[in-house]
């Protein structure tokens, strides 16, 4: 059981719930989880298991798109649906200002994180603070907005496609949007429909995946350890090569392609190792796989 599950979570239950639930599926308690949604959040959510619990930093960073639902005139504590009414106000605005709004966060922007969020500050967690009813300065982060499109609107309600940086809070993208327009708003639906490479109609719902389980057959499920290293290159080794990287030592790969990582795999085609290069030819594995 080495590999990753790509899970349609569902409303009204946290990532570790998910987490949790594998595991009991598994059997294992090596389960982890790329990219965090909220619970009110649905989609696409990467779960490691096994050994490949080591590579979830290469999706955990990856681009992210999203489906989320405005709801204009209406600020709450949370940023979204399940935090209480901060405040109320009419909405006036048409297409053209809302689309003038959205220009304002494509490209490259500096994002606030919201107080009800696991952002650490000097050791605490902001929404532990935000729980006692404490509000302190949060520096603003670099994130990118790659894509943001409106799919459908019905005031109050507008529906947007956001493409974004790992790191973005969409929360606080409707929050600051509903500041632009001067009416306020706060999020009510949101799906994540692509992690990575990983897309939402690949995904297994909790259900499935239980059913699988039941059967004996939650493995058919998983994805090999390499589907999160498509960027990298691939090394191929000689089992005297292979066996010198499964103790951590350094092995000369005369013509691997240049780089700062790579992908190294046996002569069956069974990834064994992330390696970098010391020098030109000379190269050291980072992370070892069973």
């Amino acid at each position: 059981m080495n590999g990753f599950l790509i899970v349609n979570k569902p409303a009204g239950m946290t990532s570790h719930d998910a987490v949790n639930a594998v595991r009991r599926m598994s059997g294992t308690r090596r389960v982890g989880h790329a990219g965090t949604l909220d619970p009110m959040a649905t989609g696409v959510l990467v779960l490691a298991l096994g050994a490949a619990t080591r590579l979830v930093q290469f999706i955990d960073g990856s681009d992210k798109t999203y489906r989320a639902t405005l709801r204009l005139g209406e600020t709450t504590t949370t940023y979204d649906a399940d935090g209480d009414l901060v405040e109320r106000r009419p909405v006036t605005v048409s297409p053209a200002e809302i689309e003038a709004a959205l220009a304002g966060f494509r490209g490259p922007i500096a994002q606030i994180p919201p107080m009800y969020s696991a952002v650490k500050v000097k050791g605490h967690k902001l929404y532990k603070l935000a729980r006692q009813g404490k509000e302190i300065e949060r520096a603003a982060r670099p994130i990118t907005i790659y894509r943001l499109d409106v799919l459908a609107w019905a005031l109050p309600d507008v529906t947007i496609e956001v493409v974004c940086s790992a790191g973005t809070y969409i929360r606080s993208l409707a929050h600051d949007v509903g500041q632009v327009l001067g009416c306020g708003a706060h999020l009510t639906a949101l799906i994540r429909t692509a992690a990575g490479d990983f897309r939402l109609e690949d995904a297994y719902t909790l259900e499935a995946l239980d059913e699988l389980a039941q059967a004996g057959r939650l493995a058919a499920a998983l994805l090999p350890p390499e589907a999160v290293l498509t960027a990298l290159p691939v090394i191929a080794l000689t089992p005297e090569q292979e066996q010198a990287v499964r103790f951590g030592q350094t092995v000369m790969l005369d013509g691997a392609p240049a780089g700062t990582l790579a992908q190294a795999r046996d002569a069956a085609g069974r990834l064994v190792a992330v390696m970098f290069p010391l020098e030109p030819g000379v190269w050291r594995p980072k992370i070892v796989l069973p």
